[in-house]
């Protein structure tokens, strides 16, 4: 405890922010604590407090609908006093800490060498520093450990023993590991900081509502920190994909409901690539009984831009520059017809367990000509690298080729055309499934309509059947998984849905995870 407590006191903090309302009035003269945070802190998390209290009833709500837990902050509150007994103190969380318990704490981390953080400092709101300094002091001392006075820019503060720093300045409780980081901390409060820098203002303009906890990361920042760079063979796969990670940064938001959990996700790592759109209508012509299913819209525009990159960089070793498109050509593909009639893309898993596992890839095309000639001219490009096994197919109202390999088992791999689509799927039975739609879509699954709905207007990408999945987990686990999984069962269990969302453009990327609880 001597060398514990302040850390348990910003984990107590923590939980605070993630229960909500109970903490005390804040003063108006508190900073923010990304104020505390060196301008170049690489990862940043904060946590807030509700005064309203509907985050801690969302919290509430979904602890005891998925574990039977009526109030989390008292749980967790009680774990934390214990934890606090088992060093040889006692807390009374509600009667020492809460009457000077601010509105916001935060914890930044810095100075990553490829493995660990040599910076992390944390700063907590408090609503009056004499009483928190005072109890700080009572507790620490209590255990036996006298703390050394320093003062750094007219800003008292007291080390313990491990090297550790905590002091009060501006309404905020500042804890570092060090002395180095604590000044730092000070200095940032005075001048330059992370609230202040243009990368971290752009990046939290998107935090969504009601989020309970944000985490900021400079994804260039720790990059540069880690000293390392990046691999050639890395950097050729950004460079086709138009992604470049120097300067970029990425906000991961947690948003509370009472039936849902939410992550929402917002960066400016974009790629050039990335066509945007809205695939769900396609999403939702698959098949009803898919357990996984995702959809990506305007793919052929992505294709398109990666493989005039791959064109002009060539693939060392391979294909020289600006040889790509052209030894295609020669063998009489023509690979701009192919991707030009390629429209979203989607793909299934369905099923229940290893005999029955299935799933396709379904691409759109313009129209029900061009998938026809489509499916034509990837039986040519096969042909053309020499693929054996290949059979022409026509029955049902689909038509393709089908491939027999001894590596891929019983079953062959389809490639079939139906209307305006295009199917690719291990074994007929998938691909018929995908393209004819005889036995019902996701558009008329309840659960994928809940799903839908749990996104707002976000357009779904990728949906996740809660019970579906779990089932098939359980029948394609070892046995010695079993154990681990029948402890976890009772609450993936209480999963009706996952449902990801998102969106792209050239200047940034959003995405929204939705778990909700099956009704």
């Amino acid at each position: 405890m001597r060398h514990r407590f302040v850390p348990i006191l910003l984990l107590a903090a923590l939980v605070a922010a993630l229960v909500a309302g109970c903490g005390g009035d804040s003063s108006s003269a508190e900073k923010d604590p990304a104020e505390a945070a060196p301008p170049t802190a690489s990862v940043f998390v904060e946590a807030k407090i509700q005064p309203d209290g509907e985050i801690a009833e969302n919290v509430d709500s979904l602890a005891e609908k998925v574990a039977g837990i009526e109030n989390v902050g008292a749980l967790i509150t009680e774990e934390i006093e214990k934890a606090a007994s088992a060093e040889g103190q006692q807390l009374d969380f509600e009667k020492e800490i809460e009457p000077w318990l601010g509105e916001e704490v935060g914890l930044f981390l810095q100075e990553y060498d490829g493995e660990n953080f040599n910076g992390v400092g944390g700063a907590l709101q408090v609503s009056d520093e004499g009483e928190a300094e005072s109890f700080l002091g009572e507790k620490i001392e209590a255990g036996g450990e006298k703390l050394k006075d320093g003062e750094y820019e007219g800003v008292k503060f007291k080390s313990q023993a491990d090297g550790t720093a905590f002091g009060f300045s501006e309404g905020l409780l500042l804890y570092a590991q060090d002395e180095k980081v604590f000044k730092q901390m000070i200095d940032a409060l005075k001048g330059e900081n992370l609230a202040g820098a243009d990368a971290f203002d752009e990046a939290t303009e998107n935090e969504p509502d009601g989020s309970v906890a944000n985490v900021y990361v400079d994804i260039g920042g720790l990059i540069d920190e880690a000293g390392q760079g990046i691999e050639a063979e890395t950097q050729l796969g950004l460079e086709v994909l138009g992604i470049e990670p120097k300067g970029s940064t990425a906000l991961v938001s947690l948003v509370p409901g009472s039936e849902t959990l939410e992550i929402d996700l917002n960066s400016n790592l974009t790629s050039s690539t990335a066509a945007g759109g809205d695939a769900s209508d396609l999403l939702g012509s698959l098949p009803a009984g898919s357990v996984v299913a995702f959809a990506t819209a305007e793919y052929g525009k992505s294709l398109q831009q990666m493989i005039d990159r791959v064109d002009e960089n060539g693939i060392p070793g391979q294909i020289p520059p600006h040889q790509f498109k052209s030894s295609l050509e020669q063998s009489g593909i023509d690979l701009e017809s192919i991707i030009g009639s390629i429209g979203d893309v989607g793909a299934f898993v369905e099923g229940n367990g290893q005999r029955n596992l299935g799933g396709a890839l379904v691409i759109e095309s313009t129209n029900p000509t061009e998938a026809q000639n489509t499916v034509k001219n990837l039986g040519l490009l096969l042909r053309a690298t020499g693929t054996p096994g290949i059979t022409a197919i026509s029955e049902g109202g689909l038509s393709g080729f089908s491939i027999r390999a001894p590596e891929l088992g019983s079953k062959p791999l389809v490639v079939a055309a139906g209307g305006s689509k295009i199917a690719i799927s291990y074994g007929p039975k998938p691909a018929t499934a995908a393209l004819s739609g005889k036995a019902g879509t996701l558009a008329d699954d309840p659960t994928f309509k809940a799903a839908q709905e749990a996104l707002g207007g976000t357009p779904i990408s990728a949906f996740v059947n809660g019970r579906s999945a779990v089932q098939l987990i359980e029948t394609l686990t070892s046995p010695l998984e079993q154990a681990e999984l029948m402890e976890a069962k009772p609450y993936l269990d209480k999963l009706g849905y996952v449902a990801v969302g998102g969106s792209s453009s050239d200047h940034s990327t959003t995405a929204k995870i939705v778990a909700g609880l099956a009704k």
